[in-house]
């Protein structure tokens, strides 16, 4: 048995569409659902059990998690259930989330003698100042520029700490968009966000620079589509000799400027962007640069070549959004 937490969210749902292409389907979801529509991404998916995040919790609490899986063997956990919202203001509320669960889950997979990955972030490096190389001896030096980042930096410190990081593996996302997002509201993806903009409006709005030494728009991100990080998190499944934390990104930098236009290409639409203030609430904890540091995960045995920007977001606007579709469908 697999236990996804997130499992119906961007990645989780990915990685569990991916599990299915693969033949498994004894798989326990747990998630969140409340009121979004994030209940479709679970639609196409094939699962043995589903469970809400806090009816999974009060079992990992009352130590009665063996007996819901009916006899299962729990062979791994892939921890992608979190608050993912880099402006959320609650910091107690990002610890219970981020930190203490995380911690509990941990330990509860360890026990069981079950695989551990879970996901990190790259807002764990912060400015970039130390760089963004996933090296677990520089976890100490790292400082994150918000609460969410500092959250999953927590983790990270505690699993070090512990001497754990040998024995399961984290995920360091940098900056993942694909279907299966729509749910996110705020913190969905440029991509989807500029297919709506332009197909309401024919416009985008990007931020305007506030730095001299980056032109607007040429703020810079390591992205990556979802279809190959949901496949680089699961290259640790079965790779039972990798531990400590890996960074999952392309391994370059793209411009807002350039996501942008492969939007509009992808929609057959003649590039039309429109330069917006940054709002000053986000102005100091704005990063304008991220890029993964890769080597780390391809001398772990991951050799599959990331799709160009161009490529995975004509995949997604033209085969997703543009029919309604989930993955899986």
């Amino acid at each position: 048995m697999i236990i996804v937490t997130g499992g119906a969210g961007l990645i989780g749902s990915a990685v569990v569409q991916q599990l299915n292409r693969e033949g498994r389907e004894d798989i326990l979801i747990v998630d969140h659902l409340a009121t979004t529509d994030k209940w479709r991404n679970l639609v196409p998916l094939r699962f043995m059990d589903y469970l809400e995040k806090d009816a999974f919790e009060r079992l990992l609490d009352d130590g009665t998690l063996g007996a819901r899986l009916s006899g299962c063997r729990l062979t791994a956990v892939i921890h992608l259930g979190a608050c993912s919202a880099t402006t959320e203001p609650d910091a107690t509320y990002l610890i219970k989330n981020n930190f203490e669960y995380s911690r509990k889950l941990a330990l509860t997979a360890l026990a069981a003698g079950a695989r551990f990955i879970y996901a990190s972030s790259a807002a764990t490096y912060g400015d970039g100042e130390h760089g963004f190389v996933d090296d677990d001896n520089r976890i100490p030096l790292l400082r994150p520029m918000n609460m969410y980042g500092y959250s999953k930096q927590l983790f990270d410190l505690w699993a070090l700490r512990q001497g754990l990081l040998d024995r399961i593996v984290g995920i360091k996302y940098f900056n993942v968009y694909g279907p299966n997002e729509q749910h996110k509201g705020d913190m969905r993806s440029l991509v989807l966000k500029a297919y709506e903009q332009i197909g309401t409006t024919g416009t985008l709005r990007l931020f305007r620079s506030h730095r001299p030494e980056y032109g607007d728009g040429e703020q810079l991100r390591d992205f990556i589509y979802v279809k190959d990080a949901a496949a680089m998190t699961l290259h640790f499944l079965n790779n039972l000799e990798a531990g400590g934390l890996f960074n999952v990104g392309g391994g370059s930098t793209v411009s807002w400027n350039r996501l942008a236009g492969a939007v509009f290409n992808a929609m057959e639409k003649p590039v039309n962007i429109e330069y917006i203030d940054m709002p000053e609430s986000i102005r100091n904890t704005y990063q304008y640069l991220t890029c993964a540091e890769t080597a780390k995960i391809h001398g772990a045995g991951y050799a599959t070549p990331v799709m160009s920007v161009e490529d995975a977001v004509a995949d997604y606007v033209r085969n997703y959004l543009v029919p309604g579709k989930r993955l899986g469908d």
